[in-house]
């Protein structure tokens, strides 16, 4: 064992890189990339959900037609 495990990171590894980022960019940028990524995330969302909702009408619309010969 030890205090080493290769792969895992702790709350002072992200606070140092967290700190870092702000270094380079800067707060007015970091709240910029976080409001487009927000944006970003809802629209595929709704992508999502219109392509569910586009998916369910093909489907509704083909159980309503009665197969050829029955």
């Amino acid at each position: 064992m030890g205090l080493f495990r290769p792969g895992s990171i702790g709350l002072p590894e992200v606070l140092i890189v967290l700190a870092i980022v702000l270094l380079l960019f800067g707060p007015g940028r970091i709240a910029n990339i976080a409001r487009e990524l927000g944006s970003s995330i809802t629209a595929f969302r709704e992508g999502l959900e219109g392509d569910r909702k586009k998916k369910e009408e093909e489907n509704s619309a083909g159980e309503d037609q009665t197969p050829p010969g029955a």
